[in-house]
């Protein structure tokens, strides 16, 4: 009766039921131990970790009875990594393997061309092979230059694609020059307005374009490809070739018949513009694109077409200059060329829609309460549906009007294809490309908690224990502090460096909290960080570990451990400055000066929109009450600071001064530098070193012995 009344409790505060459960076994600690007390698992390490299978959102067949999905994964000893596709049969749940997976060779989407034979990308070319476990793929187009996000239309008969090509110049003519190029005699790069960079790339005059391409079913093994057509030529002329046009996403209408993509207007304010568009074209090339957003100046995303191909969705930031606004959701009647926001009462943010088959509703992935939860709305009327509760949901496909596969992850179960009923809302794993792997393993369950943060508003946390945890000892505490900051702690399995699951599997309590700015819980929530970087989420973080420390008596408040990345670098700088409560901290490619991080981003609406323009008295002045190196003279904490070197959004510079700050001092602090990284750690490789260096440090500096050698 008791848990009964707390699992209503935590369902009228947003709060998921699976995610309660945890939490309320943990209380009655006696079940437990007599359940399991004889029982021993191995932690989550940091080889294994690296091992563990992902997969792909799935591509269902034309005939709805199977789709296909993207087996990846890393082999540590090799240092190498694979991929192989299988088909799903959705009645039985039976998988067949169709690929191979030699070390070195990875692929990626696959598509349908009927339901005998489906095609996948190599290496920037494009397969196609029958749908047999024994069939052998034929290289079915094999283009000058690279290709990726490809679609095919059996209506109209063509693929579209995206390629990087030079200005007003074919795939042949782009390669010839880029052929002309690499053999230049100088390197010098020359610029003349922003953007020089942009994330991890210095700008060059290759520019992403879409392309159409006629390809006719001539026999059962002969294809015939037309010459591709650059649906993106007609756009108008930039004077800069270096900031031209260049697609960030598109998709093809289901008929074939148009296609719709996102772009970046190239203007002089391109650096400190939101601005992105959505245009409209024919895949036939003979007509020039329409643009769908001109009436507004806000950030435009994730075009999807409607079944019947007659109206067009997206996801549409109504406020200039901030890229942490609500999403809305744009539909537009392509015939009527009128389009109308649904459901704008919506306090949430979603971010990624589908049609349903019918296209009465459209499901939505949408973060609220630290999960991705998968929502209905309908289209007439804008009313909504939640039809998932807890985890993280992504890759929507689907399957009829009651059901659709998606993917589907929680703290302690990597991701996997579900099975969704959107009627009953009942769901059904159907894949487990991890089994083998976790069977040994005992993965951490998530335990929410709720206290009064900044300006006495409810700020949602949670804590996982320990491995082998046992209540009557003590154990130190790692704080994750997520990056944004206007983004979200999900409770999902994540292979990057913030998986919770690697921290308490090294012997730590590890906390996770969104405070102020974090997106999930109301649009005056998120909106309260602008110009108080420094002040409400210290105010939050501070007031959440004092929760914790009294609440959960097993924390030992005198080793903690505070890491963030990002934002959370940017946070960890801040902390050091303004507290001793941490016996260690990691900051990731975190800004440690606003002023000189202004200068040397990349894009600048960002810090402008959130603390101001460094050159004006009001934008200097929000700067400086931000800025972590103001408070420099009271770091004391020794510190490890993480950098790519092709991270242009927080430059080496930043990490590169704060560490410099404190060895200068004789503070104790360590550089880990990694050359061929940007913002994030995208090699397996590097990532194993990563965490070794993480783990190595916040245990040296804890006094804690992990449960496994970290070196």
């Amino acid at each position: 009766m008791r848990c009964t009344h707390i699992a209503r409790l935590l369902q009228l505060t947003g709060l998921a039921l699976s995610l309660w459960t945890s939490s309320c076994a943990a209380e009655d600690n006696n079940i437990i131990t007599n359940t399991i007390i004889n029982i021993k698992h191995k932690p989550l390490d940091i080889k294994t970790f690296h091992s563990l299978r992902r997969v792909s959102p799935p591509t269902i067949s034309p005939n709805k009875r199977g789709a296909l999905f993207i087996t990846s994964y890393y082999t540590p000893d090799s240092n190498k990594s694979a991929s192989y596709l299988s088909y799903l049969d959705i009645d039985s749940g039976s998988i067949t393997r169709l690929t191979d997976d030699r070390p070195g060779t990875t692929l990626s989407n696959p598509i349908w061309f009927d339901d005998t034979s489906f095609g996948f990308l190599r290496r920037g070319a494009l397969y196609r092979q029958n749908l047999s476990p024994d069939a052998v793929p034929d290289l079915l187009y094999d283009p000058p230059m690279p290709i990726t996000k490809v679609a095919y239309s059996a209506n109209k008969g063509l693929i579209t694609f995206v390629a990087s090509v030079y200005p007003n110049s074919t795939l042949k003519e782009s390669a010839m020059l880029k052929r002309t190029e690499d053999n230049r005699t100088d390197s010098a790069m020359v610029f003349d307005n922003l953007w020089a960079r942009h994330w991890n790339e210095w700008m060059s005059v290759e520019k992403p374009n879409v392309f159409s391409l006629p390809l006719k079913h001539q026999s059962e093994t002969e294809w015939n490809l037309d010459t591709e057509i650059n649906l993106t030529t007609v756009l108008p002329r930039c004077p800069d070739p270096l900031t031209r046009w260049s697609i960030d996403d598109y998709t093809l209408s289901p008929t074939g018949d148009n296609v719709a993509f996102v772009t970046r207007p190239p203007f002089d304010n391109m650096t400190w513009s939101t601005n992105v568009d959505i245009y409209l074209v024919s895949t036939s090339g003979n007509s020039k694109p329409r643009l769908l957003t001109a009436h507004i100046d806000g950030m435009s995303s994730s075009p999807v077409f409607s079944s019947d191909g007659r109206r067009l969705a997206w996801l549409q930031m109504e406020t200039p200059g901030c890229e942490s606004d609500i999403n809305r959701i744009y539909v537009h009647n392509i015939a009527a060329r009128e389009t109308i926001a649904i459901s704008y009462d919506w306090d949430l943010s979603p971010s990624s829609l589908v049609w349903s088959k019918d296209d009465k509703t459209i499901y939505t992935v949408t973060s609220t309460q630290g999960r991705n939860i998968i929502f209905s709305v309908d289209v007439a009327t804008g009313k909504r549906k939640e039809l998932t509760l807890v985890g993280s949901a992504w890759g929507l496909r689907p399957i009829d009007e009651q059901n659709m596969l998606f993917v589907h992850s929680t703290q302690d179960q990597p991701a996997d294809i579900h099975l969704l009923n959107t009627y009953s809302r009942r769901t059904k794993q159907l894949t487990y490309v991890n089994k083998e792997a976790l069977k040994d393993l005992k993965l951490c369950v998530p335990e929410d908690f709720l206290f009064n943060g900044a300006h006495g508003d409810k700020v949602h946390g949670w804590l996982l224990r320990p491995y082998d945890f046992d209540q009557r000892k003590k154990y130190p505490l790692a704080l994750l502090i997520h990056g944004g900051p206007q983004q979200a702690s999900i409770q999902s399995f994540s292979h990057s460096q913030w998986n919770p699951n690697m921290y308490s599997n090294a012997g730590f309590v590890t906390v996770v909290i969104n405070f102020h700015g974090s997106p999930g819980y109301s649009k005056n929530f998120t909106d309260s960080i602008r110009h108080k970087w420094g002040d409400l989420p210290y105010v939050d973080l501070m007031r959440g570990i004092d929760f914790v420390t009294s609440k959960y008596k097993f924390v030992d408040s005198t080793r903690m451990a505070a890491l963030g990345g990002s934002y959370g670098g940017y946070m960890v700088n801040w902390l050091n400055g303004h507290t001793d409560k941490f016996k260690c901290m990691v900051a990731h490619d975190g800004k440690f000066s606003t002023v000189s991080g202004y200068y040397g981003t990349d894009e600048l609406w960002f810090p402008e929109w959130d603390l101001g323009k460094p050159w004006e008295i009001a934008g200097r002045t929000i700067l400086e009450e931000n800025n972590p190196e103001r408070f420099a003279s009271n770091f004391k904490t020794p510190t490890l600071f993480i950098q790519g070197e092709k991270d242009f959004r927080i430059p080496v510079s930043e990490s590169l001064g704060a560490w410099t700050m404190l060895r200068r001092r004789s503070i104790p602090a360590r550089f880990v530098y990694f050359p061929d990284e940007d913002h994030w750690i995208n090699k397996m490789g590097n990532s194993m070193r990563w965490y070794t260096e993480v783990l190595d440090w916040i245990t040296t500096w804890t006094n804690t012995t992990a449960p496994y050698h970290i070196r």
